[in-house]
């Protein structure tokens, strides 16, 4: 089965570019021009999204945090330009990566590859149950406390799986960041002390165990 990609991206010379090198590649091209157009085409099954920053109308943040509540599947950003913020906003809306325009096609297919495969290791882990009635279901990316689901974005739930299958571990920002996001990732590991915060609020809707430990001037660790 080969992979299906989703591009958005208004700038028509640059989609025509990607949608012919990567069918080339072998994969299932799908593209949209707008935001709109990408939400309504990402309901049919989708492995990977290439998502523009600035489009007209809908931006690509707006159409990440949207798409979120339906798919689970990787969304890279394209962006001509990053500033600090605007990382730390793509992690918070659900985003996996940025892809700084212009760029190389060998190095966006290799960023590609990488996130699938990620993608297709997760598949094949399984059920794992914690202390104090946790369960987090490797396979199906599903987090129960004491029988009751808990939603969690794409990329909180990344830090919980990372940190939990390597329990009393301490990692630091930088090192959760490359994992969440991939070794040459464009973006910020800033974000991540506001992505461990929202975990720990939803934990504590649901009961009072901490699982996360932050060990000052260091990083973080999984309480097991």
């Amino acid at each position: 089965m080969s992979y299906k990609l989703l591009i958005v991206d208004d700038d028509q010379a640059l989609l025509k570019m990607l949608e012919s090198y990567f069918t080339i590649k072998g994969y299932e091209v799908c593209s949209a021009v707008t935001g709109e157009e990408a939400m309504e085409k990402c309901r049919n099954r989708t492995d990977l999204i290439l998502l523009d920053i600035s489009m007209p109308g809908m931006d690509g943040l707006e159409v990440c945090r949207q798409i979120r509540k339906e798919v689970s599947c990787p969304i890279l950003f394209l962006t001509a330009k990053v500033e600090e913020q605007d990382r730390v906003n793509g992690l918070l809306s659900g985003g996996d990566d940025y892809i700084l325009k212009p760029f190389s096609l060998k190095e966006l297919e290799a960023r590609i590859i990488a996130h699938l495969n990620r993608e297709e290791r997760r598949r094949v882990s399984s059920e794992y149950r914690f202390r104090d009635g946790l369960l987090i279901d490797y396979t199906t990316r599903e987090v129960r406390l004491d029988g009751k689901g808990i939603e969690f974005t794409r990329t909180e739930y990344a830090i919980i799986e990372f940190l939990s299958k390597h329990p009393g571990q301490v990692f630091d920002r930088e090192r959760i960041y490359e994992h969440v996001c991939g070794y040459d990732a464009e973006g910020d590991s800033r974000g991540i002390t506001e992505l461990v915060r929202r975990i720990r609020k939803k934990f504590a809707e649901h009961g009072e165990t901490e699982f996360i430990e932050t060990v000052w001037g260091v990083g973080y660790r999984w309480i097991n």
